[in-house]
């Protein structure tokens, strides 16, 4: 693989990436020939209309899709050469995932939901309840721990979703749309809560949003049209 101008081998490459979806009359070419480079530590915006193929090269990296034709090298591993449970290791050690409505159980506390990925990696209680306290405190949101989600405002419910995507430490955090349901307010607390991640974890953000202003706290904004990168543009903040 071709390492980048400083001798480094990227994070995350995607070759010649293809996505269709049925055929004949029916297909759908989600993304066409798509090539992207994303190192360790960066933070990265793509951004794009609905329909241009952001949401579809958010699935393929997160391994919750594969590509019809092309390369996905994670950590220079061959991505396409694994089989549906080694894809879900990789996204369970290596990978968290935020999304635009919270995806948290509703009648459960704040230390229960950040708890629960790490119940699939089969710590013991004490040490989930340890580790899932550490990642509530990171995210600003100490003693809140044993609210449920309808005690907690939209940004701190945000703030416990962002919680259990670190808890399992990834290398990779995924975030679909993060301020899309909060005001402004809120909408800078969460992009300054994940400028930290990424500056004082080194955890590599990757965020998908439709707002310039959220775009603007990224290392880099890659923009999609029509199943392409259009632009791939520096944005002023050093990785």
């Amino acid at each position: 693989m071709q390492a980048d101008d400083t001798g480094n081998l990227p994070l995350i490459l995607l070759e010649g990436i293809d996505r269709v979806y049925g055929s004949g009359a029916a297909e759908i070419r989600a993304l066409s020939d798509v090539t992207l480079r994303i190192g360790t530590s960066e933070f990265v915006a793509i951004m794009g209309p609905s329909g241009s193929g952001k949401s579809t090269v958010m699935n393929l990296i997160g391994c919750l899709d594969t590509p019809t034709a092309g390369r996905y090298l994670f950590m220079g591993a061959e991505v396409a050469g694994l089989d549906r449970y080694q894809r879900a290791l990789l996204r369970r050690h290596y990978l968290g995932f935020v999304f635009q409505g919270f995806n948290l159980l509703s009648r459960t506390s704040a230390l229960d939901n950040v708890e629960l990925p790490l119940i699939y990696l089969g710590m013991s209680r004490a040490e989930r309840h340890e580790l899932a306290l550490d990642a509530l405190k990171k995210v600003g949101l100490e003693g809140r721990e044993h609210h449920t989600p309808s005690q907690l405002s939209g940004g701190q419910q945000q703030r416990v979703a962002i919680a259990r995507a670190i808890v399992t430490e990834p290398s990779v955090v995924l975030a679909d749309e993060p301020t899309g349901n909060l005001d402004s307010a809120r909408s800078r607390e969460i992009m300054e809560l994940l400028t930290r991640l990424n500056e004082e974890e080194g955890m590599t953000v990757i965020m998908v949003t439709h707002e310039l202003a959220m775009a603007a706290y990224a290392h880099r904004v890659i923009e999609f049209m029509d199943g392409q990168v259009s632009t791939d543009t520096p944005n002023g903040r050093a990785a």
